[in-house]
């Protein structure tokens, strides 16, 4: 859409005023939020909104830093963009713990460093190929029709087939996982009861899970992340049940639906810019270049802070309770820090992007994100030929939580 004029411009969904009252499951703005952030940037850089809950929304690199490191005043106790029920009840709240991505300091500390280990270079090596033949046996299944869902058929699968893997789950629960990511993150807005439904199935899930694995004998347990939360220790203690389903819950949802995105947003690009995929065929050295900029540019999550006290931040008087959207995707737009930022450039060589958070809560799997999308797009590259948007209407958006497209069919060879 283009760029409005002004902030009470009327934007192409029900927002007459993104200053005062924005919505980030606006159709325009879940579309294409470039525009609003820009418009923003300008009128408001921190907009506020009452929708669901008194709401806050920086979009310049600086605003968001600054409150990423301010742990004291800005909590990670609520980092869901929309609590259900917040703005209702609140009595009906989930307080979901999921540690260390839900933890403030000194807690969050001694969670993430638990962690950590876990998603070092040794498993991304290990990861590696196990990745590469998920996505090979995906292109088998459709590479003689010439034509998939580039989304649907392939980004979907990868990332929870990968975290699976990780955790140890059967491979034939992939299509309950995928539910439970859709309907948390891509539903949940619209459908409360079958977005608090899926928490409680999935609670369920874990806690059966982690019962079979605690009941094996120690030398008998295999070497995966289901194993070490249930042998995992924080000074001298076994986890509590909710810290080790908190963990269970993080990576599995975490790893799946962000991934997804950003894998299919990538697939979107190329399909849809045929220089830059010429390019990336003829310039495969081109490639991590690349993965950095698919992430600056389509920049999937943004996250939430809960505000801990009256407190004024940036001229805006927030109140206790109080949530601020983290536009990670913002911050990778910001033209302070970035040259000419609404532009994709596949060789950019200066990219500091935060597309996985910045201060204590960068995303702890940044690396294997990293390494699910290089695979994903060099398996897709070398073996599809040229491929192209089969239908532009047919492709919708997702927004929320996790933004990306959910349809992308591509052909090629016709």
């Amino acid at each position: 859409p283009e760029m409005p004029m002004t902030a009470t411009d009327l934007s192409p969904g029900t927002v007459s005023d993104w200053s005062r009252d924005f919505d980030i499951l606006d159709e325009g703005y879940v579309t294409d939020p470039a525009w609003v952030w820009n418009l923003l940037r300008d009128a408001c850089p921190v907009a506020h909104t009452d929708r669901r809950g008194s709401t806050w929304l920086p979009v310049s690199f600086e605003d968001l830093q600054a409150i990423a490191h301010d742990t004291d005043r800005f909590s990670s106790r609520d980092i869901a963009v929309i609590t259900p029920y917040r703005d209702q009840d609140p009595t009906r709240v989930i307080s979901l713990i999921a540690p260390p991505i839900t933890s403030d300091p000194p807690e969050h500390t001694s969670a993430r460093r638990l962690l950590l280990p876990r998603f070092g270079p040794s498993t991304i090596d290990e990861m590696t190929p196990i990745t590469r033949d998920a996505a090979n046996r995906l292109i088998d299944g459709f590479l003689d029709a010439g034509a998939a869902d580039a989304a649907l058929d392939y980004a979907q699968h990868i990332p929870v087939r990968v975290i699976a893997t990780m955790l140890g789950l059967p491979p034939e629960d992939e299509a309950t996982f995928t539910d439970w990511a859709v309907r948390l993150l891509q539903q949940g807005f619209q459908n409360i009861e079958s977005a608090t439904g899926a928490i409680s199935e999935l609670i369920t899930y874990f806690i059966d899970k982690i019962a079979e694995r605690e009941a094996l004998a120690a030398d008998r347990r295999p070497d995966d992340l289901l194993t070490f939360v249930v042998e995992a220790e924080l000074d001298g203690e076994p986890l509590s049940g909710r810290h080790r389903v908190g963990i269970c819950f993080l990576l599995l949802i975490a790893g799946i639906d962000t991934t997804w995105s950003a894998i299919s947003s990538s697939l979107w690009h190329l399909a849809t810019h045929p220089e830059d995929q010429a390019r990336l065929r003829a310039e495969p050295d081109l490639m991590t270049t690349a993965v950095e900029e698919f992430l600056r540019f389509y920049s999937p999550v943004t996250m939430a802070r809960y505000v801990t006290e009256d407190t004024e931040f940036n001229g805006c008087p927030m109140h206790a309770g109080d949530k601020i959207l983290m536009a990670f995707p913002a911050g990778n737009r910001d033209p302070a820090l970035f040259d000419a930022p609404d532009e994709f450039r596949i060789d950019r060589d200066r990219n500091r992007h935060v597309a996985f958070g910045t201060g204590i809560h960068r995303c702890l799997g940044s690396n294997l994100a990293r390494m699910e999308l290089r695979v994903a797009l060099e398996e897709f590259l070398g073996r599809v030929p040229t491929f192209a948007l089969a239908d532009p209407g047919a492709v919708t958006w997702s927004g929320g939580q996790v933004r990306g497209p959910r349809q992308v069919p591509v052909t090629w060879g016709q």
